[in-house]
């Protein structure tokens, strides 16, 4: 009879393993996951989670700083410039912050547009733009709040590192939709209005210098033309007068050449005038305007306007400058024999087309007054496209708005058409 003694612990197996009790198995772990297994945008988010501590503490003691300095000498003449070189380091500060969350959290975020400074403003006009900036303003709340939260996310995540690595990607996710949250919340543009501001600040300077522009042009063309022929005139006349008793022939002669001095002072004056804004235009529209103004151009012209009515006063003249300064490219530089202008209307847009069949080779990349045309037609949400391969033939199509988005937007353009063409 065999007996057997008792087992005071668990049997173990071949491998070593307890098959007898559940001591063995209550003390083991979980085991790791290997590091591979964790996806790489989770480790891009773990990387901005740790990342976020040194960064927050360095924008928020630069802000602070710059902040607090600007704000105790605003009374004085160093203040108010302190705050607007501050809120510059702030929009850098904001594109680090976007760069970085477009890298790390796959956040795609647009620039926004630089501030508008008005060309040849003075330095209070550029100061107060600086200071008006809400892109400096928000980038600088953002750096202020996020110290807190940079705290909290690098703690969370250093801890989860340790001691919750099973969860770790979940945490990392939901700590990063915070973040996330705020970078679109601050640090997103607001697009349309804010490049709608610039756009209508950029028209109203533009307004300003061509209106500038014009006046010295003007009184150019009035000195150096009308006004010389009339003072020329008038002493003419004044020596036919002297010589009208004395030699009548000579005074019939003097007075026959001031009335030839009469009708060139007249025909610059008219120029002056059509170059201004031509009455044909405003009389009859711009089927006739058209016509009139292929009429003097060297290359013959077919003109075709299909319009139910007349668009607004300001896309009018901007088609018909736009034209003008094809036609006139037409004639100098494409060696064309005959040339097309169409004009029609689609839904709320005016479309223009110009052909002609010259050499060809016509683009708006070279810095030409082609791409002026595109920049001013741009201005009030026309396109301009240019179809010209060497050899030829060329077609120019412009599209307009039927109806002006703003007076100053397209004020502009039709002042920058009119001293263009």
């Amino acid at each position: 009879m065999t007996s057997s003694s008792p087992v005071d612990g668990p049997v173990d197996g071949p491998d070593g393993g307890g098959h007898g009790g559940g001591r063995g198995r209550a003390d083991e772990r979980l085991p790791r996951p290997p590091a591979f297994a964790i996806p790489s945008q989770t480790w891009k988010e773990i990387a901005h989670l740790l990342a976020n501590l040194l960064v927050g503490i360095v924008c928020f003691v630069f802000t602070l700083v710059w902040l607090a300095v600007g704000l105790g000498l605003s009374v004085t003449v160093v203040g108010l410039p302190l705050l607007a070189v501050g809120l510059r380091f702030s929009r850098l500060l904001g594109r680090f912050e976007r760069n970085r969350a477009r890298a790390l959290l796959s956040v795609h975020i647009d620039e926004p547009s630089p501030l508008p400074y008005q060309p040849g403003s003075s330095f209070l006009g550029k100061l107060w733009t600086s200071l008006r900036d809400p892109v400096g303003w928000r980038a600088t709340l953002y750096a202020l709040i996020r110290l807190p939260w940079s705290v909290v996310t690098f703690a969370i995540t250093l801890a989860s590192l340790f001691a919750a690595w099973p969860v770790l990607p979940w945490i990392a996710r939901g700590l990063t939709h915070v973040d996330r949250a705020m970078v679109r919340g601050l640090l997103f543009p607001s697009d349309e209005l804010e490049r709608r501001i610039a756009e209508l600040e950029s028209d109203r300077g533009t307004v300003v210098d061509t209106a500038a522009a014009d006046l010295r042009r003007i009184e150019r063309d009035l000195h150096d033309g009308a006004q010389a022929r009339l003072v020329a005139l008038a002493m003419g006349l004044g020596l036919a007068k002297e010589k009208l008793e004395e030699d009548p022939e000579a005074a019939a002669k003097m007075v026959d050449e001031a009335h030839g001095e009469v009708k060139l002072a007249l025909q610059e004056l008219r120029d002056l005038a059509r170059g201004i804004h031509p009455a044909i235009l405003t009389d009859r529209g711009l089927g006739p305007a058209l016509s009139a103004l292929a009429a003097r151009c060297t290359v013959p012209v077919k003109v075709a306007v299909e319009l139910p009515e007349r668009p607004a006063p300001a896309i009018e003249g901007i088609a018909y400058f736009t034209v003008s300064e094809l036609l006139q490219n037409t004639s100098k530089h494409s060696g064309a024999r005959t040339a097309e202008v169409d004009v029609w209307r689609t839904d709320d847009r005016l479309l223009i087309q110009v052909r002609d069949d010259g050499r060809g080779g016509a683009s708006t990349d070279r810095g030409s007054g082609l791409a002026g045309l595109a920049e001013r037609l741009g201005s009030v949400d026309g396109l301009f496209v240019v179809d010209s391969p060497s050899g030829g033939p060329t077609v120019v199509t412009a599209e307009l708005p039927w109806h002006h988005r703003t007076g100053s937007a397209a004020g502009a353009a039709v002042a920058r058409s009119r001293r263009m063409a």
